[in-house]
Order: C-alpha cells, then sequence, then structure tokens
C-alpha cells in the first residue's frame, strides 16, 4: 500500500512539474520574441503567473547586454537606448502596442465608443504620443540610472517584473469587457491567489536581497519595492476605472506605464548621483 501512494505521489509530481513547465515556455513564446523548438511541449493555460519572472528574466538579460556593451566603450546614452530598442524587439512591441491602442480609446469622449476605437487596427496621434513618452521615460531613466551607484540590474528586473505583476492583478481583480480577444483567456484560466503570489514572492525577494546586498541603501529600496507594488497596483484601478474593466490592450498599458514608473521613481529616490 506504501509503494503505491510512493508511486502515485511521484506520478502526481512528474505531472505537475512537466504542466509547469510547459506553461512557462508558452509564457516565453507568448510574452517575447525569443524563438523556441517547435517540437517543446507548450501549454498556454495559465501562462499569466509566469508572466512577472519572465519580466525578471528579461531584466537580467537586457542587463548583461548593458555590460558587454559597456565593455566595448559604448556610451551611457548609447547603450540606454539600445537597452530599449532591444527592450521593445525582445517583446514584439506587445505592450507598448497596447498602452497605444488604449491612449487612443481613452481619447475618445464618448465611453460606449472607446473599445471601438481600441479596436482599429491604426494607430492615432494620442496613441503614438504615448508610444513616444514611455520610450523616451524609458530611455533617460536608464540613463540617470546607468550613472548611479546602484545596480542596473536591480531595476532592470524590478521594472519589467512589477510591470507584469501588474497586468496580473488587472486579470486577477477586474472583468475583462470582451468575449473575445488575445487576454480572453488569462482571464479564463487564471487562479486566485497562486497565480498572484509567483510573481509577488519573487519581486518582493528581490528587493529583499538588493537591501542585504547594499544595506546603506535599506530604505530607499525597500520604498522602492512597496512603491513598485503600488504602482502596480494604481495602473490597473485606474485604466479599470476609465474602462470599467479591461482588455489585451489596457493589459499592455498596465505593463508599459509601471515599466516607466518605476524607473523614473529609481531616479527619484536619492539611488543615484
Amino acid at each position: 500500500m506504501k509503494q503505491l501512494q510512493v508511486h502515485q505521489w511521484i506520478k502526481w509530481l512528474k505531472k505537475c512539474s512537466l504542466s509547469c513547465l510547459g506553461s512557462f515556455l508558452g509564457g516565453v513564446v507568448f510574452y517575447t520574441s525569443l524563438p523556441l523548438p517547435s517540437s517543446w511541449s507548450l501549454h498556454f493555460e495559465r501562462i499569466a503567473r509566469w508572466a512577472p519572472v519572465i519580466g525578471c528574466a528579461l531584466g537580467a538579460g537586457l542587463t548583461l547586454i548593458n555590460f558587454g556593451l559597456g565593455v566595448l566603450g559604448v556610451p551611457d546614452l548609447t547603450r540606454s537606448v539600445v537597452l530599449v530598442v532591444l527592450w521593445l524587439q525582445l517583446t514584439n512591441g506587445l505592450h507598448l502596442d497596447g498602452a497605444m491602442d488604449t491612449a487612443d480609446g481613452l481619447a475618445v469622449l464618448t465611453p460606449n465608443r472607446r473599445l471601438e476605437v481600441m479596436q482599429d487596427s491604426h494607430t492615432g496621434a494620442f496613441g503614438v504620443m504615448v508610444g513616444v513618452i514611455i520610450l523616451l521615460l524609458k530611455t533617460v531613466a536608464l540613463y540617470d540610472l546607468s550613472r548611479g551607484d546602484l545596480p542596473l540590474l536591480w531595476g532592470l528586473m524590478g521594472a519589467a517584473g512589477w510591470g507584469r505583476w501588474g497586468q496580473v492583478c488587472a486579470i486577477a481583480f477586474y472583468p475583462y469587457l470582451k468575449p473575445t480577444g488575445k487576454g480572453a483567456f488569462h482571464k479564463q484560466y487564471f487562479r486566485s491567489p497562486q497565480d498572484l503570489l509567483i510573481g509577488f514572492l519573487v519581486l518582493v525577494g528581490l528587493g529583499l536581497l538588493q537591501i542585504y546586498l547594499n544595506r546603506e541603501k535599506w530604505l530607499g529600496v525597500l520604498i522602492c519595492t512597496i512603491a513598485g507594488m503600488g504602482l502596480a497596483l494604481f495602473t490597473g484601478w485606474w485604466f479599470n476605472r476609465k474602462l470599467g474593466g479591461h482588455t489585451g490592450d489596457t493589459y499592455g498599458a498596465v505593463v508599459e506605464w509601471t515599466e516607466a514608473g518605476f524607473l523614473v521613481l529609481l531616479t527619484g529616490m536619492g539611488l543615484t548621483e
């Protein structure tokens, strides 16, 4: 009997591990432009739970690229521009496109036409302006952070991580406004609170690690960690207040505005020289 129970436990753990791995790889394919072999087993149910983890990995990869450019002697400002361009490329512009479409929708004074405008494939003037503003904010903030005394690694991982955790919160807390759409399946397969906790624990752990490594900056790091969580929650709440719910476009807008806001916050907390 005991051997049978052990065998069942091993079988269950193996099944859960394969399911989690397939879901994680599905998240990588959905949220990034990284190519994965077509023979790999991919699952797209519940991929939103991995979005903050994938964001942290993206931030770490960008930091490594920044280090390599620094070794080659590329100036700080040029490196910041390259990082933002690569950031956009690695995400296929998925989130920025959503932020721009959302801006066009919110620019409409008639609330019941906003979703219709957001579905239009043509980008309007407000969308273009918002796209430019977000890219400029990120570029300038990264330039300032690269000249500071706190590792850029934490800033990039925190920005990409909290931005995607904000998206997870929007999925969890607010209704989805369209019966179908590129973000509808996130809501359908979401499980709370476990899908919220994965990214939250990873991001809080990163903050605690940074406090341990930079104890003289502990207060600033703590404030920024709390503020990152606050930004993630606020952006989702704000778009819900404006639209009465969320769509795939507003999920992207939450990511972009939280990322940009977190980077700007770091530059204003005395963490740069």
